[in-house]
């Protein structure tokens, strides 16, 4: 293995970065619920993973209607998941593993406890308090007209129903509606008012002493709306936007609540802030916008960093429709002079063993419930598998979700009564949800809760463990099958997912496969359902095809995706491999 030489980029170029979803990463009370200690406690698993950076999902005070992405103060930690005492020691050991912590920033809505929000709901129409909102009279509030029982407009809510709710004024009136394009528990903030620019440009700063190294943008494209509210009735869904195409391959344009030019300008302040801090500080955009091209604006080089890769991750276990991605991304981002990023799956998606493993892998379900079609297992963790291989070979950054390095199927028969998820109680149970994927993670197979719970020292009910010193219930249930996926049935042993991911970060790394140049070898074939691309001297080539490919002469096998991916000298379907020049050959 080649010496990694050190890169005068900054770290976040090529960087891998793994997402932790708190409440089911590790539980360090014994209460059932993942918490900051218990992060702290499993830092050690992503060091010897060979991740760069960690990034944390919310962990901010909430009343908890959408497991935390309705946040009722930015500065405080909720007590579900520990004290600010406690994110300091995580900060710290994250740092002295050389790793760096990005924090979740949830802006285009607070929650309905906010006490911004509580103040609006007793201040009058037209007050600064409600300014700060999205507050709205109703349609037909016309005097001598109406009485205002028509919504401002014909938006839907990204969680199905109308994305307008209106309030009982403080005399027991009906009064005002109030925007919120997710859950009526998070209302929609103003953008244009200059006190919520101010005040989130406070939370950064508070979060930047603190040490933070970035910020993931929850909704980045979503924090203007168009001019006038004007009716747009179609229905938006989670990650791939729009449902309603206008022709053949044509991608519609954005709802007047998303992708507005204004955005630009927040994301041109944050810069300027971070850019007061040391240590390449990062911002990274989580905006669904097409095409790809479009979402390279959010990067320019005095707005944000990184923008997470929607597209790729949609693309699904398809040779045409991954290459085309991988192609349309580079170019987009080389206009910009920016990294490309690449993901798999997140807190928001159908784990992709369980995507790749149905009968057609390029369909992105929202959620897969016992009603559904049920995954292939063996064949979804195979594509998964490969899957990583190309990801973790190309050129920018990468992002890891939280048990993917396990190889975690979706929970697909969570049973009703245990979903959580607002899209799921909103669409009466229409769209099965999120939940299915944010299942606490299998650490020992043996242990209880399968080791995602840990009993303190000092357990018992002042510790937050049952008095009898058992660990509670995970708040999702987890199915049998994890535990032959738990950390301790993989690591040390040849040929694991876990095994496979720690060769591939530490090849990527020597190799520095995050700052190479891509080229497309002939034989890439993707009409064929062949994927190959060459960089920085590692020849990928992943079969999506249903017949044996053969290797190219002078190449030796340096990874490969399952113990017996080749045989014969030839790459198995659904399978992949990373090759090298043999030694005295070009």
């Amino acid at each position: 293995m080649p010496e990694a030489t050190k890169s005068p980029l900054p770290w976040w170029h090529d960087a891998v970065i793994y997402q932790v979803y708190p409440r089911s990463f590790a539980d360090g009370n014994g209460d059932g619920m993942g918490d900051l200690p218990g992060i702290t406690s499993r830092l050690g698993h992503l060091k010897e993973l060979g991740v760069d950076a960690v990034w944390l999902s919310p962990f901010y005070s909430s009343p908890q209607a959408d497991a935390g992405y309705d946040v009722s103060d930015y500065r405080q930690v909720d007590e579900l998941f520990g004290t600010l005492a406690d994110f300091d020691v995580l900060r710290d050991r994250a740092h002295g593993l050389g790793l760096k912590v990005i924090v979740d920033l949830v802006p285009n809505h607070t929650s309905d406890q906010h006490a911004w929000f509580q103040e609006a709901l007793a201040a009058a129409p037209g007050s600064a308090a409600r300014e700060r909102y999205m507050f709205r009279p109703g349609k037909d509030a016309v005097p001598g007209s109406g009485d205002g029982t028509v919504p401002p407009n014909d938006w839907n809510s990204i969680f199905g129903g109308p994305a307008w709710t209106r309030v009982t004024e403080a005399d027991g009136t009906p009064g005002e509606w109030y925007l919120h394009l997710f859950a009526a528990a998070q209302p929609d903030l103003n953008w244009e008012n200059p006190a919520v620019r101010t005040e989130f440009e406070d939370v950064l700063r508070f979060w930047l002493d603190r040490g933070v190294d970035g910020f993931r943008v929850d909704v980045a494209h979503g924090m203007i709306k168009a001019a006038g509210l004007p009716d747009w009735s179609a229905q938006v869904a989670m990650v791939e936007g729009s449902k309603k195409k206008r022709g053949k391959d044509k991608v519609p344009p954005p709802p007047p609540y998303f992708d507005q030019d204004g955005v630009h300008e927040i994301y041109r302040s944050w810069n300027k802030l971070l850019a007061t801090y040391e240590g390449d500080r990062v911002l990274v955009a989580e905006a669904w916008v097409e095409p790809a091209s479009r979402l390279a604006r959010y990067i320019r080089h005095d707005e944000m960093q990184q923008a997470f890769n929607f597209g790729y991750m949609c693309s699904g276990w398809d040779a045409e429709k991954l290459g085309g991605s991988i192609k349309s991304s580079l170019q987009a981002v080389a206009e910009v002079d920016r990294p490309c990023t690449w993901v798999l799956s997140n807190h928001d998606s159908v784990r992709h063993p369980s995507r790749f493993g149905l009968s057609d892998p390029t369909t992105y379900p929202h959620g897969i419930s016992s009603k559904d079609e049920q995954p292939n297992e063996a064949l979804g963790l195979a594509r998964a598998r490969a899957a990583t291989m190309i990801t973790m070979a190309l050129p920018g950054s990468a992002y890891i979700y939280q048990g993917e390095e396990l190889g975690l199927p979706e929970h697909t028969t969570l049973a009703a009564r245990f979903r959580q998820d607002p899209s799921f109680i909103r669409t009466k149970g229409q769209e099965t949800g999120r939940d299915g994927c944010r299942i606490p993670l299998p650490w020992a197979k043996d242990l209880p809760n399968f080791g995602f719970s840990t009993i303190p020292d000092d357990g018992g009910p002042d510790g937050g463990a049952p008095a009898s010193g058992a660990p509670a219930a995970p708040w999702l249930p987890q199915p049998s099958k994890y535990g032959r996926y738990a950390a301790d049935q993989q690591s040390g042993v040849e040929h694991s997912t876990l095994e496979l991911y720690r060769a591939l970060l530490a090849e990527r790394r020597a190799r520095s496969l995050g700052t190479g140049t891509l080229r497309w070898p002939r034989i890439h074939k993707p009409k064929a359902g062949i994927l190959a691309f060459e960089n920085s001297g590692v020849l990928v080539i992943a079969n999506m095809s249903e017949a044996p490919v053969e290797l190219p002469k002078g190449y030796r096998v340096l990874l490969r995706s399952q113990a017996a991916a080749v045989s014969h000298g030839r790459v198995k379907p659904n399978r992949a491999v990373w090759l090298v020049a043999e030694t005295g050959t070009a």
